[in-house]
């Protein structure tokens, strides 16, 4: 008990003389990163199962590519349950005078069996439960359609060949969802109208969904039961899956969400180390003293370990209030892509939060606070008597670890969290080896340099050689943060925007039908537009490769799984289309013999590779042929592109809808409402206002992993202080023996910013490297755009590097120019 209140007041003594502060900030800047995020997807996650069943429409959802066979209907009613049935499609909705792209639902009466449809007679009225579905021949739109369309209630708007009366405007779906469907403005009609409006040709794109309620036993039998006898294209959708569109980009904001809150929790790490290695110093005497006076090595580190666990406490509890009040907002921001209320947080992050900042203060601080316990009582007398106990590279060894372990907990995956871990230490020896290197160069220059206090401060930074390669280090990683964060994102972010150019296609025309080709050249004619290239589109199951029968549950990846369990848009081509490249084999041209040209990145999804034979089900009719090229597409070009491409002799006889894509000039945007009055059955999707729609959503995301990579800028900063501040007792001691010397304070000047600059300097060119390095690999590896590093980065960092150490160092030293000698030398004796 008197150790811990012993404890008690030296962290308060140690508080007052701003000995933690650093220390502290960085433990909260952390946890409240890993508590912010912890709180947030946790809120999330059970916010979408609890409301599970009314996203879903029902119970159970099953949804297919194709019409459900109606075994799967009188299963769900013998066994007591409700179904309804809907379809989804997307096409055009025009009025008089204006057309626009709808997500389009077909719905059963009935509909939904969970959840609810609100509708309100227009927009700012008040709105209320429909309590039932469209009468045939009625439509219901939302509130950007009735703005698009200008229409109100009672207006007449066409659907493919059915003129709809408008009953209502759409306020709110339980089911909607947050893809690109459900992005597009809402028409939700009967069922029964839906052959009359011509919507399903041949190549229509649609889906319909099975929306199954009744008791849980009921539910899970049929669930059971359906789970044996789902087909090609057909998938079930439970409260365990539910809204897979939502949570994959929730997901994937979740992984840079991970990777902000791994960034801060490591700069922070440095940031720890740095603080208590100073700490340590600047007690060494005090513990020797206390030594000499009778206090044992136990009593010692007792109380040195119960300040840093009650500071550690304080300082975490800190980072998780503020980590919980920074969720409330992120949560805000994420209202509407996740579309339902989100319940309250629960308290496990909070524990998250705190064994995280225990961990990081016993990792990093107890080496320290191990020589602390250790020092020797002969320093009183001969204070070079410091150095490290073995006990203590153990316990640096067992904080590495306790951080690798941390990483690994934070990524959610071994093989994220080692990147990253690996990746950092690679990293922090990098800048290590270079900062030596670049330091002894650099201090060579004394020797050709101007006299005075310029060479003086060169020279001090080959006498502290290993303090200025860890201060040089450290530096570099907070500045690659804020390089990474600023610079490069941003020239990402432009290189992005330059890979289209300005005339590329921003319309394309789907849906159309054979016979329409020449009415569709004479529009585009008649308009002055250049006739576009029209391309055939047939629909096909991927079946079997090299005779083996394609089994989507045998993918472990999401994406793989997914593109093996729905239909291919394949196309025939004898001329290798713009944007293609062929990287491997040979382009089939006119050869009437069956091959297939595949997409390079579809290819190393499947393992596909040249003499592969690869087989489609089309038409009920399986089509065979070997992969002779691999082509490398420029996807951005917004041309049409595929990612099978037959020899024109394979697929010229099945069925085939057409395919275009155009520009269209801001000044000629009534041609598409006069194309589909003319081909009510065309939907012509307009690639700019979609991208939009789509970048709306994602800004969301950005918006919130911005705002937690703010605390990784911040845990930056601190590092960057830290940094500066960890010899700031020894450049003390040496500048009041300089001036005790006779040194004028000009001198003293140009010394300290000759080391300032230099050690800045350096590690601004670190940054620079490290940072183009790793936007290099993003674009690369992610981002998949050609992005060279530019000189600005590194020459941004080696001037932001010169001026921050030297502002933040001659702050700190500023006061020491002014006080006596003698002074100092008492202040530190």
């Amino acid at each position: 008990m008197n150790t811990l209140k012993l404890a008690f007041r030296m962290m308060l003594r140690d508080l007052r003389a701003g000995e933690l502060h650093l220390l502290g900030l960085a433990i909260l800047i952390a946890v409240a990163s890993l508590t912010s995020v912890g709180f947030l997807a946790d809120r999330v996650g059970r916010g979408l199962d609890r409301e599970a069943n009314q996203l879903l429409g029902g119970d159970l959802l099953l949804r297919a590519d194709h019409p459900l066979p109606a075994q799967f209907a009188d299963a769900a009613r013998a066994r007591g349950l409700t179904s309804v049935g809907t379809v989804l499609l997307t096409s055009m909705v025009s009025s008089a005078e204006r057309a626009a792209l709808a997500g389009v639902k077909a719905v059963d009466d009935g509909y939904p069996l969970r959840g609810a449809v609100r509708i309100a007679p227009g927009p700012n009225q008040a709105d209320a439960v429909a309590g039932r579905v469209p009468a045939p021949g009625e439509i219901w739109l939302d509130e950007r359609l009735f703005a698009e369309l200008g229409v109100k209630l009672g207006d007449t708007v066409d659907l493919g060949l059915v003129a709809f009366r408008v009953g209502g405007m759409v306020t709110f779906e339980s089911d909607r969802g947050a893809n690109f469907f459900s992005l597009l403005p809402r028409a939700i009609f009967n069922t029964a109208d839906l052959e009359a409006t011509g919507l399903l040709v041949e190549g229509s794109r649609a889906t319909w969904r099975l929306h199954v309620a009744g008791s849980a036993q009921d539910v899970a039998a049929y669930e059971r039961w359906v789970k044996d006898r789902l087909g090609a294209g057909e998938r079930l959708e439970s409260i365990d899956n539910a809204r897979p569109e939502v949570r994959a980009a929730l997901d994937q904001a979740q992984r840079f969400l991970r990777l902000a809150a791994l960034l801060a929790v490591i700069l922070a790490a440095v940031a720890v180390g740095l603080s208590a290695r100073r700490f340590m110093a600047r007690h060494l005497d005090g513990c020797a003293v206390m030594r000499c006076l009778g206090a044992g090595q136990r009593l010692l580190l007792g109380v040195f370990v119960g300040e840093f666990v009650l500071f550690g406490l304080m300082a975490a509890l800190a980072g998780c209030v503020l980590g919980w009040l920074t969720q409330f907002a992120l949560a805000g921001m994420l209202a509407e892509v996740v579309a339902t209320a989100l319940p309250a947080p629960s308290l496990l992050p909070l524990a998250h939060g705190l064994a995280v900042g225990l961990v990081l203060l016993v990792g990093f601080a107890l080496p320290q606070l191990l020589r602390l316990g250790a020092v020797l009582t002969l320093r009183v007398l001969r204070r070079e008597l410091g150095a490290v106990a073995p006990a203590s590279g153990i316990a640096w060894l067992l904080g590495a670890a306790a951080l690798l372990a941390i990483v690994l907990w934070i990524a959610g995956q071994w093989r994220l969290g080692l990147m990253v871990a690996g990746g950092f230490a690679v990293a922090l020896g990098g800048f290590a080896l270079a900062a030596r290197l670049m330091l002894g160069w650099a201090a060579r220059l004394r020797a050709g340099g101007p006299a005075g206090g310029w060479r003086y401060g060169l020279a001090a930074l080959s006498r502290r050689m290993g303090s200025s390669v860890i201060q040089a280090t450290a530096l570099g990683v907070g500045l690659t943060a804020l390089l990474l964060l600023t610079l490069i994102r941003g020239d990402l972010l432009q290189t992005w925007r330059q890979t289209a150019p300005p005339d590329a296609p921003n319309r394309f025309v789907i849906n159309i039908q054979p016979d329409q080709q020449d009415g569709i050249r004479a529009a585009f004619r008649a308009a002055g537009l250049p006739e576009p290239e029209l391309k055939p589109m047939i629909r096909g199951r991927l079946s079997a490769i090299n005779g083996e029968a394609v089994d989507p549950t045998q993918y472990e990846d999401t994406r793989t799984r997914r593109l093996a369990e729905r239909e291919f848009n394949l196309s025939y081509d004898a001329q290798l289309p713009p944007g293609n490249a062929v990287s491997a084999g040979r382009w089939h041209g006119d050869d009437d013999l069956p091959q297939w040209s595949v997409e390079e990145g579809l290819a190393k999804t499947f393992s596909l590779k040249l003499g592969d034979v690869v087989r489609f089900e089309v038409a009920g009719m399986p089509v065979e042929a070997p992969i002779t090229s691999i082509r490398r597409l420029k996807w951005d070009s917004m041309q049409v592109n595929f990612f099978f491409i037959a020899s024109p002799g394979l697929l010229k006889d099945y069925p085939a809808s057409l395919i275009a894509s155009f520009y269209l000039p801001p000044e000629q945007h009534d041609f598409s409402t006069a194309l589909v009055k003319a081909f009510p059955n065309l939907t012509v999707i307009d690639i700019a206002a979609v991208l939009a729609q789509v970048q709306a959503m994602m800004d969301k995301l950005i918006v919130v992993v911005q705002f937690v990579f703010g605390f990784s800028l911040a845990a930056g900063l601190v590092v960057l202080f830290a940094a500066v501040q960890a010899t700031h007792d020894e450049r003390e001691y040496e500048l009041a023996m300089l001036r005790t010397l006779g040194a004028r304070n000009r001198q003293v000047r140009q010394a300290l910013i000759a080391e300032f600059s230099m050690l800045g300097a350096v590690a601004g060119v670190l940054a620079g490297v490290g940072a183009s390095a790793i936007g290099w690999l993003l674009a690369e590896q992610v981002f998949r755009i050609d992005y060279l590093p530019g000189l600005l980065p590194v020459s941004a960092g080696a001037a932001l590097g010169a001026l921050g150490v030297l502002a933040g160092g001659w702050a700190g030293v500023r006061r020491l120019l002014d006080r006596p000698p003698l002074a100092s030398l008492r202040a530190l004796g």
